[in-house]
Order: structure tokens, then C-alpha cells, then sequence
């Protein structure tokens, strides 16, 4: 696999535009992506029982192709009824038009303040400058990537090539938000934050159980908040404009799919509303991988543990204590934990015993450790061969301010 400096549109055929509707006072708030064939796709929702009229829209459409997704930031369009859903149909069809595709083939996406209509004005004006700015490239990459954040003080993008069996190269390319309502529990095809992933390479058909194995290995472990939002959505678009076979079952697409998911991922959790520093769980020695998976996530969401790291506090009493509350099968006489940085690695907890910090040293290291920007809590639960990661981010007095301050 190379890594390669691009986002969504790296990959053969797409192309994306972020512009200024008028949604916010000034940033850019519109973002169009599109695709010079229909793409076949795999669509995962929140899970939240209150949905948003696009995800209500697109779930009722259940679509296996679509060319282009029309995105906007500032505005959920949640909690806005009947008039909510014929906006959001709204979009699709100004976009649609504009683009010269099928309605069907058109996709909708929201995110920003719940509880508020859409000033249905300035994005049916907005649409068409959009298209109109559509292009492919870095720029058109980091426009688009822009015009999808709320409270995010970063761009979210990925992009890699990989070389098949057969000697073809395909590209695939990504962007996300997420910074705060960050917590993804991915069922039936379920998601929480708004992530786009493109192709060229060809699928045969909807591929939604290799795509469910990968958000359950990615944007399903992240956490900032514990809150699931309304809105989100994650898209994996494929169009086949490298042409040959398809690539269902390619071992080493897929590894490269799940890369891009993660990185996306972690770009979420490190970039958390009031976030000092990137949390990695990694948990070895799990019976299974689902035992794993939940012993990671119930760290990285325990709100003790976050504050903690915000605080460089070495208090490993609450990283078991989350350990014991996932329902993950463990042994407390052999687990081990373990937090490292920079090279650095202090062992906490060893088979059922403390380690009694010698003197100030010790403790002086654990605290050192837990001040750099990015730190792994590593746990074998001492119980088998499998493993999981998982990341988030600490809890920070700018969270509160941030959440305080939201509508206003």
C-alpha cells in the first residue's frame, strides 16, 4: 500500500466542490461530491432512534448505486418535521438537476444545529455554484473536506493506492467530520459521524458486510463524548472506472479500505471539542475479538479515565475499573497494563498486583508519559489470542465551554 497526498477525489472519476451558501456567517458550508459513472455503495446510519430527515430520506431509498451526495454543515435538519424531509428531497432534486443525473442516483447528507429549519433559499442559490465549481485535485479536496465541519478545527482526509494481484492499481481516497456527538455503536449497519470513502475500483455488488467488518474496526471504536448524533452517515462509494475484475474478496483491497477508515477515525478522536491529547487503547489476550473490541471502547469512553489523562494523572484503578464494567471475559491475575509514548513505556498493573511506585521516579515517568499529545493504554486481559484498538480523546474544561457556548 502507498500513501498518497489527496483526499476524496484521489481516486479516477470523482470529483468535489465547498462553497459559502450563506448557512454560516462565513465559513464555507456546502459541499457537492461527484462521480462521472454511478458508484456502487454501502450506506451505514446512526442508530439513534431520533433521526434526521436526510438519514430518514436516504434510508427509505435503501439506494445501491448513487453518483453524487450533496452535503451540508451548520444545520442537522433534525427535529423539523414533515417540512424537514421535503427539504432534504428538495436538495436532492436541485442537485440533481443541476448535475444532469437521475434523482435516484442523488444522495443527502446534514450536519450542524438540531432544531432548526434549513434557509431553503441560500441553498437552492448555493447548489448550482457548487456544481459549477466541481473539479479534482488537492483543492477541490480540501474544499470539500472543509464545507462538511461544525465544531472541527481540522480537515479530516486520507488518501493510498494499492497494487491488486493482477497488476492494477486502484485509488481510494476519503474525508470525515467529527469532533464533538462522537460515539459510534455500529449495528445493522449503523454509524455516527459523517464519512465519505471513494474508489475506482469495480464491486459486483453492495458490499455491505465487508464494509460493516471495517467500520467495526474503525469509526465503530472511536469516542469523544459517549453522545450518538442524529445525523450521520458513512458512505463507502465504489465506480469502477479501473476497469477488470471485481474486488469482493481482495484481501488486500479491503486492508487498504479499513487503513482509510482509520486514519479518518483517529483524525475524529484526536481532533474531539476540547481535546489536548489522542487516547489509543490496544487490548491483547481477549477470548474473542468482540471481548476485545468492548474492553477497549469501555476505556476509551469512561469519562474518569479521560479526565485523567487530560489531568496526566496515572491513576490505572479507572482503566480496570472500565475494563470490569465491559462484560469482556478477563483474568485479573494475569492481566497486565501498561501506558506508553515517545518510546517510553511504564507498567502499572502486572498479574493482579500494583507496581508500587519507587519514590518519586516512577511516578515522575508515568506523569511525563501521559503529558506528550498521544498516548497508548496497552491491557493483555490474559485470557487468549485476540486483540482490538481503540481511540479517543481526553475530557478537557473547553469540552464543557465549547457545549455551553454551542447555539450561541
Amino acid at each position: 500500500m502507498k500513501i498518497i497526498d489527496g483526499g476524496i477525489t484521489a481516486p479516477l472519476g470523482w470529483k468535489a466542490a465547498g462553497v459559502h451558501a450563506g448557512i454560516k456567517k462565513e465559513k464555507l458550508d456546502l459541499a457537492i461530491l461527484y462521480s462521472e459513472r454511478p458508484a456502487r455503495i454501502s450506506i451505514a446510519y446512526t442508530q439513534n432512534k431520533v433521526k434526521a430527515a436526510p438519514v430518514e430520506v436516504m434510508m427509505k431509498r435503501d439506494p445501491e448505486f448513487l453518483q453524487a451526495f450533496v452535503i451540508n454543515s451548520g444545520n442537522a435538519n433534525a427535529l423539523t418535521g414533515s417540512k424537514g424531509v421535503e427539504d432534504a428531497i428538495t436538495m436532492i432534486k436541485i442537485a440533481a438537476a443541476e448535475l444532469g443525473i437521475d434523482e435516484n442516483l442523488m444522495g443527502v447528507a446534514s450536519t450542524g444545529v438540531i432544531g432548526r429549519y434549513l434557509p431553503m433559499d441560500k441553498i437552492a442559490a448555493g447548489i448550482p455554484l457548487a456544481v459549477k465549481s466541481l473539479g479534482r485535485g488537492k483543492k477541490f479536496d480540501e474544499l470539500a473536506s472543509t464545507a462538511i465541519l461544525t465544531t472541527d478545527t481540522v480537515r479530516k482526509e486520507a488518501a493510498c493506492q494499492v497494487t491488486l494481484g493482477d497488476g492494477r492499481t486502484v485509488t481510494i481516497g476519503g474525508m470525515a467530520k467529527g469532533s464533538g456527538m462522537i460515539s459510534p455503536s455500529m449495528k445493522a449497519l449503523h454509524a455516527t459521524t459523517l464519512s465519505f470513502i471513494t474508489t475506482d475500483a469495480p464491486l459486483s455488488s453492495r458490499p455491505d458486510k465487508k464494509w460493516q467488518e471495517v467500520l467495526d474496526r474503525s469509526f465503530n471504536m472511536i469516542n469523544v463524548d459517549g453522545d450518538q448524533s442524529t445525523n450521520d452517515i458513512s458512505v463507502l462509494m465504489a465506480n469502477g472506472c479501473v476497469e477488470g475484475q471485481p474486488v469482493d474478496d481482495d484481501p488486500v483491497f479491503w486492508k487498504a479500505v479499513e487503513w482509510i477508515a482509520k486514519t479518518l477515525a483517529k483524525k475524529i478522536a484526536s481532533d474531539g471539542e476540547g481535546a489536548t491529547k489522542l487516547i489509543e487503547v490496544v487490548i491483547t489476550g481477549a477470548r474473542t475479538e468482540e471481548d476485545a473490541r468492548r474492553a477497549a471502547k469501555a476505556i476509551i469512553s469512561s469519562n474518569l479515565v479521560k479526565a485523567a489523562i487530560f489531568g496526566s494523572d496515572p491513576n490505572f484503578g479507572r482503566i480496570i475499573a472500565a475494563v470490569g464494567n465491559s462484560n469482556s471475559h478477563f483474568d485479573l491475575e494475569k492481566m497486565q497494563l501498561m501506558i506508553c509514548a515517545n518510546g517510553t513505556n511504564v507498567k502499572l498493573f502486572d498479574h493482579g498486583n500494583p507496581i508500587q511506585f519507587s519514590g518519586k521516579t516512577t511516578e515522575t515517568i508515568a506523569r511525563k508519559v501521559l503529558s506528550n499529545k498521544t498516548i497508548t493504554i496497552k491491557v493483555d486481559l490474559g485470557v487468549g489470542s485476540h486483540s482490538a484498538e481503540a481511540w479517543g480523546c481526553d475530557l478537557s474544561y473547553d469540552y464543557v465551554r465549547i457545549n455551553a457556548q454551542y447555539t450561541t
